[in-house]
């Protein structure tokens, strides 16, 4: 239980430090809009042959209001319910992380994020195992966008 419980610690210190690290790493320059996937994380996790975009928002679209339409294109792979223990390469969810906040974790490709503040904000969303934890190498995509009133 003990090797267990290291090892998700292990897991959310590397997801913190990748975080950080990928939103200092581009020296400021907004990240690409394109499919992605970051560093491993672990060499215990499996590989995945998902493909994730962001559709919407645009990397550096100006957004007017405080509601964007978040849209996500995911090939290779397909979302199961996050209850299930069992990992399968080809089966996961989605984390939705608006300025390094965990904002939801969802089965949909499409979600209304409202209340936006005016100024710039990082959006990232990532394909993950049906345990929470980032295949490895990771699957995320990430954009910029700014809000505008």
């Amino acid at each position: 239980m003990r090797a267990r419980s290291a090892r998700g610690a292990l897991i959310v210190v590397g997801l913190a430090c990748t975080l950080a690290a990928n939103a200092c790493g581009n020296g400021g320059a907004p990240p690409s809009a394109g499919p992605s996937s970051t560093p491993t994380v672990s060499a215990d996790r499996p590989a995945s042959p998902a493909k994730l975009a962001i559709v919407t928002p645009k990397n550096g679209q100006v957004v007017h209001g405080t509601t964007v339409e978040m849209r996500v294109s995911l090939k290779g792979a397909k979302i199961v319910p996050a209850t299930s223990a069992t990992i399968v390469p080809d089966e996961g969810h989605l984390h939705v992380i608006l300025d390094d906040q965990l904002i939801s974790m969802t089965g949909d490709t499409t979600q209304l994020l409202a209340n936006l503040t005016p100024g710039q904000h990082l959006l990232k969303v990532e394909f993950v195992a049906s345990d929470h934890a980032p295949f490895d190498p990771r699957v995320i995509a990430a954009v910029a966008f700014e809000v505008r009133p």
